[in-house]
């Protein structure tokens, strides 16, 4: 019986010792066959631009091609789904936005964990919006629009580019660390909120900073402060939020990837480095500081730390505007 137990425990080890190697190996050898990265917006949204930059890069880095496919609706998730649903080796990976920590207080029933589902890989960029005022406004200031909202609350209008998107959200955590009272209007996008804005229909918008700065450069909407801790390299004489007078106050657009749970941490890690290598290269800093985006660092366990900080964050602020699941 004794030899028994010894040969049983002798065949575990082995075992563990031959998957671990295994695991190391795939790290070490990928990728030896095209990889296949799911964007899950639409071409030309924000997401898409920044999916599209890091796979040109990670395919120069790697030597094999990174097929980028929009895979978008239902608020990202049917992206993500597809990914899920992959074998975790690697060859399938998700490229989403903060979005993927919305979602599961947006929507009542994900056919996933967004948690325990996917496998956090590697943060990429993230970009503030920008609180926009018609030039005509006499809202000059985080104190001035705050100072308004007051004075009259419940008759401002703030528009956002639909409910749940990160316009909306970057709106109530406003609202909610201000304690000001406006009236939000949805609209499908940010060129129909800049219509109104310049119409005098809604007086204030987070602008993604992408979409934000031709409308400043040209006049047409004057850039109050930036969302973000810091002030965008884009926008550099617009203060934070924060400088107005909402201390602490932080809201970004951010950009990550993901894989099918189950993925080795060997591979995950290796994937990690090598997004960190493209983030640290030149040409992807350059294109990136066109969007307004700032290059995001991290381990895969440093952003799966954000992520579920994030999940937590973005649940609260729901709860609190009383957002209903979908």
């Amino acid at each position: 019986m004794k030899t028994i137990r010894v040969f049983a425990a002798l065949v575990i080890a082995t075992g563990a010792f031959v998957s671990a190697f295994q695991a190391v190996a795939q790290g070490q050898g990928y990728p030896n066959k095209p990889v296949h990265m799911i964007i899950a917006f639409p071409a030309g949204t924000a997401t898409d631009i920044v999916g599209r930059v890091t796979s040109q890069k990670l395919a120069e880095i790697w030597g094999r091609s990174v097929v980028a496919e929009n895979r978008p609706g239902a608020g990202s998730s049917i992206g993500a789904a597809a990914v899920v649903k992959a074998p975790p080796d690697g060859y399938t990976l998700l490229f989403n936005s903060s979005a993927h920590t919305v979602n599961p207080s947006l929507y009542a029933s994900l056919p996933f964990d967004t948690v325990k589902d996917l496998v956090d890989i590697a943060p990429i960029a993230g970009a503030p919006n920008v609180l926009v005022v018609s030039p005509a406004s006499s809202i000059k200031s985080v104190a001035d629009f705050i100072a308004e909202a007051k004075a009259k609350p419940g008759q401002i209008n703030f528009g956002s580019a639909g409910v749940g998107t990160g316009t909306h959200l970057n709106l109530e955590k406003f609202k909610l660390m201000t304690g000001i009272d406006v009236t939000h209007i949805p609209y499908k996008g940010t060129p129909e909120v800049v219509t109104d804005i310049v119409g005098g229909r809604v007086t204030g918008y987070f602008a993604p900073i992408s979409a934000a700065i031709p409308f400043v450069q040209s006049g047409r909407l004057r850039a109050v402060a930036v969302s973000s801790a810091k002030r965008s390299s884009q926008l550099p004489n617009v203060p934070t939020i924060a400088e107005g007078g909402v201390p602490g106050f932080d809201f970004t657009l951010w950009f990550g990837l993901w894989g099918p749970a189950g993925m080795p941490p060997e591979l995950v890690d290796k994937i990690s480095k090598d997004v960190n290598r493209v983030l640290a290269s030149a040409d992807v800093r350059e294109q990136l500081a066109k969007l307004g985006c700032d290059p995001m660092l991290m381990t895969p366990a440093e952003f799966s730390k954000y992520v579920r900080k994030e999940i937590e964050d973005n649940a609260r602020i729901i709860k609190a505007a009383g957002i209903k699941a979908q």
